[in-house]
């Protein structure tokens, strides 16, 4: 099993906010949506497949495990959420989701649950 890498969780991301658009998600589809060459995908996806975060079928169809949705949807929150904020602050859409991308992936768990209180409570206002 291999450590998680941030490459990784973007894939996974990506494969989950695919899903949600299309009825089967391919690793071109990946690839076409990140803007990474099928190769890179298909090492990436085939680390993912070997850690039992994504499942493959005959059909080339790709599916997220258990593992592999709960690290997408964690990865997925931390960057509408990380994005939602920074506009809030005033930073435009376009460098708010790049600077949102970047960040989700090494932001520690306290300081995003503080992060999430804070939008509750901007929420609530």
């Amino acid at each position: 099993m291999h450590e998680i890498q941030e490459s990784g969780e973007m894939y996974l991301e990506t494969i989950l906010v695919l899903s949600k658009k299309l009825p089967h998600v391919r690793s071109i589809d990946v690839a076409n949506h990140m803007k990474y060459s099928k190769p890179s995908v298909s090492r990436g996806v085939g680390i993912l497949k070997e850690d039992g975060h994504v499942i493959m079928d005959d059909s080339g169809f790709l599916t997220l495990t258990e593992s592999g949705k709960a690290i997408a949807e964690k990865i997925y929150e931390r960057h509408l959420i990380l994005t939602d904020l920074l506009e809030r602050i005033g930073v435009d859409p376009d460098t708010a989701e790049a600077d949102a991308c970047r960040v989700e992936h090494v932001i520690s768990d306290t300081t995003f649950a503080k992060l999430k209180e804070c939008q509750a409570r901007m929420d609530e206002q």
